[in-house]
């Protein structure tokens, strides 16, 4: 029990709001994106889920992740001033708090756009400025939507916009930020070559992943050369330390390879030819 409490209080999981995305409409290339930057930034990304546009869809889901006492909760899209963007009511209710407009937002709206106090702002830019009471805002650098920070009972939710290049200004700004202070990871990785299938390299990776437990290992069975005789397998190695985390992919590596030779199979580096 001690080890899951451990688990969730550096698990982070990622929602990706639209319906768009489950429709395939549109590739979701924000979760790759937010993925590849958890990864570099030491943390750990549990679960990423595509969620349509439904308010009791997006609640389960959402309650889900947090009964799960998931550290961090993000959320990219539904922050816009259309019906479909409802992001802010549905963590609003999930988390028991009125939606209220934020004067600070307001505010940032009317200064970028040169308005005097006295011009009524637009329906959608209030709807952009609305978030959920005792909300933290955090102010979006590169579009109107604010990134919205709401912490509920072991959880912190981050909303973010949807439009990749507000989503990456925001994430660099504000979450990039608390994820290095929060899990202060170090990160080693090494690319490696094969000539097995993944059939034959599972068992091998699985080995090396039981006597290494903080190194994952990954084959990627579609980057096979064009000859189709030798595979790329990626190690990952996470530490608080680099030093460490560069020892033990090293430790690692030189495993993998024994296990490959003993095979009689031919093992080797992304650099060497």
């Amino acid at each position: 029990m001690k080890l899951k409490e451990e688990q969730n209080q550096v698990a982070i999981e990622l929602f990706s709001i639209g319906t768009e995305l489950v429709l395939g409409q549109i590739q979701d290339t924000n979760a790759h994106w937010v993925a590849q930057q958890i990864l570099q930034l030491g943390g750990e990304l549990r679960r990423v889920t595509m969620l349509r546009d439904n308010f009791e869809e997006m609640h389960e889901a959402l309650n889900a992740a947090i009964q799960r006492e998931t550290a961090l909760i993000l959320t990219t899209g539904g922050l816009g001033p259309t019906p479909d963007d409802m992001t802010v009511a549905v963590v609003a209710k999930l988390i028991g708090m009125q939606p209220v407009v934020s004067e600070e937002t307001t505010a940032e709206f009317r200064e970028r756009r040169q308005m005097p106090e006295n011009e009524v702002l637009n329906e959608a830019l209030i709807k952009m400025a609305t978030v959920p009471e005792t909300a933290t805002v955090l102010q979006n650098p590169a579009g109107w939507a604010p990134c919205i920070s709401v912490v509920h009972k072991q959880s912190t939710l981050m909303l973010m916009p949807g439009p990749p290049r507000e989503m990456k200004a925001v994430f660099e700004a504000h979450i990039q930020p608390l994820i290095a202070e929060r899990y202060r990871a170090e990160i080693a990785t090494a690319r490696v070559y094969v000539s097995m299938f993944e059939a034959e390299t599972s068992p091998l990776m699985q080995k090396v992943m039981e006597r290494h437990p903080n190194v994952y290992l990954k084959a990627y069975v579609a980057l096979r050369n064009a000859e189709g005789n030798t595979m790329p397998v990626d190690l990952v190695s996470t530490s608080a330390d680099r030093a460490d985390a560069e020892t033990e992919l090293q430790l690692a590596t030189d495993y993998f390879r024994e296990l490959v030779t003993d095979t009689g199979k031919h093992f080797s580096f992304e650099n060497e030819s």
